[in-house]
């Protein structure tokens, strides 16, 4: 071999170093910015979050351990009425469940410290066929944290107010100018999508309409078993360390329901609240003075 020959071995080799190291490179980062956080970072949220409500005068806070009833903090407050007595004001749901307990009892991991990649997902199994796409599915209400995926679990809130107001965008739509401070309800439900095309479709279980003068989420299960009923607060990573100042009365139902995942596709692509992906999960509440006692 000629020395023209040997150096041009000589950089087709280091060329390929070079793209293998970059390519591991963007790898690592990759990895990196899709890592669980450390179990001290969330420490850190938690205690922080206890030292910003100490002696604040906070109400009970969302979400929790449905299965766990002790509960100190000592605010009350009296609980809204049934949801069929309230107007539907929004409609919005989070990627994994932000409670635990029931059929969603298994830890997605610490996440990124913001909210997502975190929470609780089904622990229930699925079939092959339920994981399988059909078609060209295309993605599933991507954002910039990720799209969902067949297989991912989401706890969808319905959430009502005793405001004169109609279904709309935040939370923002259940207050009005004439009541400042209505009592709000939150219907939980936790699902998870599979491929089934006889699984039950997200648009009906979002309809909107009248029932009895108020406006209704129309077809929000009843057959996921007895919802455990609690007083907390709103949720969403945004007061991972902070409280939370409203006061929420929440109904949290243990089983989990299987839904369409297209379905779940098609309502992000438009729907009167504007939601077009999943919001990121608050920290659990596991300090007892944050939270309060479920009555049996």
């Amino acid at each position: 071999m000629n020395s023209y020959g040997y150096v041009s071995l000589m950089l087709v080799a280091l060329l390929a170093i070079s793209v293998s190291a970059e390519k591991n490179l963007s790898t690592s980062k990759a990895f990196s910015l899709h890592s669980p956080v450390a179990d001290h970072v969330i420490a850190g949220q938690r205690a922080r979050l206890v030292k910003a409500t100490e002696q604040q005068g906070f109400g009970p806070q969302s979400p929790r351990d449905i299965g766990v009833v002790k509960g100190d903090n000592k605010i009350s407050f009296a609980e809204a009425p049934a949801y069929v007595e309230m107007n539907l004001c929004n409609i919005h749901f989070h990627k994994n469940a932000e409670h635990k307990g029931g059929e969603f009892d298994n830890y997605a991991g610490n996440g990124d410290g913001h909210g997502y990649h975190s929470g609780y997902v089904y622990s229930g199994q699925l079939s092959q066929l339920e994981l399988a796409p059909v078609g060209e599915a295309g993605d599933i209400c991507p954002s910039e944290h990720g799209k969902l995926e067949l297989g991912d679990t989401i706890e969808i809130h319905y959430v009502h107010s005793t405001a004169a107001v109609k279904p709309g965008p935040t939370l923002g739509a259940c207050l009005n100018d004439a009541i400042k401070n209505p009592q709000l309800r939150v219907e939980a439900q936790v699902y998870v999508l599979v491929a089934d095309e006889t699984a039950l479709d997200f648009m009906q279980l979002t309809q909107l309409g009248i029932n009895n003068g108020f406006h209704q989420a129309l077809n929000i299960p009843h057959n996921t078993g007895p919802a455990v009923q609690y007083n907390g607060s709103t949720t969403g990573p945004g007061y991972n360390e902070k409280g939370s100042p409203f006061q929420v009365s929440w109904s949290v139902r243990p089983n989990v329901a299987r839904v369409n995942g297209q379905s779940v596709g098609r309502w992000c692509k438009g729907n009167v609240f504007n939601e077009d992906h999943a919001h990121g999960v608050r920290n659990l509440i596991v300090n007892p003075d944050l939270l309060s006692k479920i009555e049996p």
